[in-house]
C-alpha cells in the first residue's frame, strides 16, 4: 500500500515508521527540513523500550513532486488542516482514501470540503510518539489501538484494507461502525491529560503521581461525557476514570502529551479542538463545562506568554 503521512511529527513518524517496516511504501511529509534531511540521509530511527532501530522511508517538505497515494493519513495540527489540504492535491487521486487521525473534533468537515465526502474516512489512534531529534522518535505502539471507520457507519472493503495494513505492521486496528462515538472516546482521553500536562509541564510519570491533578482530570472528563450524552453520542466508556487510565496505558513515565510538546516548542496548541470543542458543544447544548473552560483559559494564557517572549 502506498501511504502518505501529512504531518510527520512524532505521531506521524511512529505510525508511518512501523507501516514502512512492514513493507508499505511510506512517504512522510513535514515542514521540518532538518527532520526530512535526517530521515532521507540515515533513515528514520525508532526508539522503543530503549532499543533503537532504523527504517528506510521517503521524506519531503511538501507534496508537489509526489504522486497519488492509496492512503493519505492526515496528522497535521488541527488548525493547519485546511491550509495543508489545499496544497496536497498531488497525492489525492480518484481512488485515494484520506483519513484523519488527528486529536479533537471537526477535521472531517474540512477534509470533505477539500477532497469530497467519498474519499474521506475517520479514525482515532492511541499510539504515542515523542520527537527526540531530527530523524529520531520514541514510539509507543504496543497494545495501543487505532480505530477507523466510514462516516456512514458501513463496514467497507477499503476500511478493512486499511485495517489489514495496520495490523500487518503490528498496529492494533479496529473498524468501527460507530466512528462518531469512537471520536468522542478519543476526545475524552485527550481531555484527561493534554491540557493538564501542558499547564504543569509534567510527563506522565509525574502527572499521574499528583492526586489533585487526577481529580481535575476526572472532572474535565465527566463534563465531556455529559456533553456527548446530551448530543446522543454512544460512548464505549461510562466512568471518567477509564479515559484517564487509558491515556497512559503502555506509555513510559517520560512520555509527553502533544500539547506539552507544542508548548515546549513555542507552538500554538490544539486546545480549541479538544477542551475547546467540549466548551463549544456544551454551550450549544446547555451543558456546563467550567473545568474545561478553565483549562482552555490557562493554555491560552501560556500561549500568549510564549508568543510575547
Amino acid at each position: 500500500m502506498k501511504i502518505c503521512v501529512l504531518g510527520a511529527g512524532a505521531l506521524g513518524c511512529a505510525i508511518g515508521g512501523v507501516l514502512a517496516e512492514s513493507g508499505c511504501e511510506v512517504t512522510l511529509v513535514t515542514r521540518n527540513a532538518a527532520h526530512v534531511d535526517a530521515m532521507n540521509r540515515e533513515g528514520l530511527c525508532l526508539v522503543e523500550d530503549g532499543v533503537e532501530r532504523r527504517v528506510r522511508v521517503h521524506a519531503a517538505t511538501d507534496t508537489a513532486a509526489l504522486e497519488p497515494m492509496d492512503l493519505v493519513i492526515v496528522l497535521v495540527k488541527s488548525f493547519d488542516t485546511r491550509r495543508v489540504m489545499a496544497m496536497a492535491s498531488a497525492v489525492v487521486g480518484p481512488d485515494t482514501v484520506v483519513m484523519s487521525l488527528q486529536n479533537g473534533l471537526g477535521h472531517e468537515d474540512e477534509l470533505i470540503a477539500a477532497v469530497g465526502r467519498q474519499r474521506v474516512m475517520a479514525g482515532k489512534t492511541y499510539v504515542g510518539g515523542v520527537l527526540l531529534a531530527p530523524g529520531q522518535v520514541r514510539i509507543g505502539v504496543k497494545d495501543k489501538e487505532t480505530l477507523i471507520g466510514e462516516l456512514d457507519g458501513t463496514l467497507s472493503f477499503r476500511a478493512q484494507a486499511v485495517a489489514k495494513a495496520f495490523e500487518s505492521a503490528g498496529l492494533r486496528c479496529v473498524v468501527s461502525d460507530n466512528i462518531l462515538g469512537t471520536m468522542w472516546d478519543k476526545l475524552l482521553v485527550n481531555v484527561a491529560t493534554g491540557a493538564l500536562a501542558g499547564i504543569t509541564g509534567l510527563t506522565y510519570g509525574d502527572l499521574y503521581a499528583v492526586p489533585e491533578i487526577e481529580q481535575t482530570a476526572l472532572a474535565a472528563v465527566a463534563e465531556a461525557m455529559a456533553v456527548a450524552q446530551a448530543q446522543g453520542v454512544q460512548l464505549s466508556m461510562t466512568d471518567p476514570r477509564q479515559p484517564w487510565l487509558k491515556a497512559s496505558a503502555g506509555l513510559p513515565p517520560q512520555f509527553k502529551t502533544s500539547m506539552l510538546q507544542s508548548l515546549e516548542k513555542g507552538s500554538v496548541t490544539e486546545v480549541d479542538f479538544i477542551n475547546g470543542a467540549v466548551v463549544r458543544q456544551g454551550e450549544r447544548l446547555g451543558v456546563p463545562t467550567p473545568v474545561n473552560r478553565t483549562l482552555v483559559a490557562c493554555i491560552k494564557g501560556i500561549e500568549r506568554r510564549l508568543h510575547a517572549a
